[in-house]
């Protein structure tokens, strides 16, 4: 009998693993991969019930998605473009802000979404046996409806001002968008994990990204930041952030006044790198889920 209770306490102590996951990196990846894929259909009600939830019973509904951002664009012009005088600075202060905020919606959204997936669905995941990475993707891509009204506002705004830019840098924005979303989804898988474990995680994630905000080219232009840098390995170190890219190529490619502003060398390459190196984290942070993902069910 103690040889039995002794098994059992170790087995209780083992993390819960599907038998038919393999251990190896890429068959894991493939095996992930695969279950998500069988299982799309469920990826796009999630998606959608993510949004439906978001404004459940509101009266204005999907309205209040542009709430945020332009009471952001109001304030920011305001204090920042006309009080501080950066629009004098500035040429089209405002689609300059906005380009901006919409490039860091893509990000922030899905991070937070994404990092309180789990959490957020606790009961499913403890009844149905599905992949746990369809929780953060579907969360992930529920937040891209609100980022999609903002982008068509700020189309508009630039058709209405005279500013729709049609040149070679529009190229950028697809690119640009990639970068963001998908280090977007890595970080937030990682940290949908650990967020099961580590309850203030979330918290903190909020706190982050106020830093991250600020620390991005978004009330305030790139030349600025090289000047005050004066140039060197501080502005590298600045420009290896995917953010810092992601929201400089959105601007680049959106803001037509600022066509004859100082932007960094080689801007294409480096968010071409800085994409290869998101996709990297991103099978890095699929590992270290299912690593992680074992024990979600007692945990929660």
């Amino acid at each position: 009998m103690a040889t039995t209770a002794s098994h059992v306490e170790r087995w209780r102590d083992e993390p819960l693993r599907s038998p038919s996951a393999p251990d190896s990196f890429w068959g894991g990846l493939a095996y992930a991969t695969r279950g998500v894929w069988e299982r799309r259909d469920l990826l796009g009600l999630l998606a959608r019930r993510e949004l439906k939830a978001k404004y459940k019973d509101s009266a204005l509904g999907l309205l209040w998605g542009l709430a945020r951002p332009l009471t952001q664009l109001v304030i920011y012009y305001v204090v920042i473009g006309q009080v501080l005088g950066a629009a004098r600075a500035i040429p089209q202060f405002a689609i300059f802000v906005f380009a901006g905020l919409t490039a860091w919606g893509i990000f922030s959204e899905s991070l937070s979404a994404s990092t309180a997936s789990i959490v957020n669905n606790s009961g499913l995941i403890k009844k149905v046996n599905l992949p746990r990475q369809i929780f953060p993707l579907s969360a992930s891509i529920g937040t891209l409806f609100n980022v999609g009204i903002q982008f068509g506002i700020l189309v508009l705004a630039t058709i209405v001002l005279g500013q729709f830019p049609l040149s070679w840098n529009l190229l950028l924005l697809p690119l640009a968008f990639a970068v963001l979303w998908v280090f977007s989804l890595a970080l937030g898988m990682i940290l949908a994990a650990v967020n099961v474990y580590l309850r203030d995680l979330t918290h903190l994630v909020e706190v982050l990204l106020v830093i991250l905000f600020w620390a991005s080219p978004i009330v305030y232009s790139f030349p600025f930041v090289a000047q005050a840098a004066g140039g060197g390995w501080l502005v590298e170190a600045y420009l290896a952030s995917p953010i810092t890219l992601g929201v400089l190529g959105f601007e680049k490619a959106m803001w037509v006044a600022g066509a004859d502003q100082v932007w960094p060398d080689m801007l294409e390459l480096r968010l071409a790198l800085a994409l290869l190196g998101s996709l990297v984290l991103l099978l890095v942070a699929q590992r270290v889920f299912t690593k992680l993902e074992g024990n979600f069910a007692q945990e929660l």
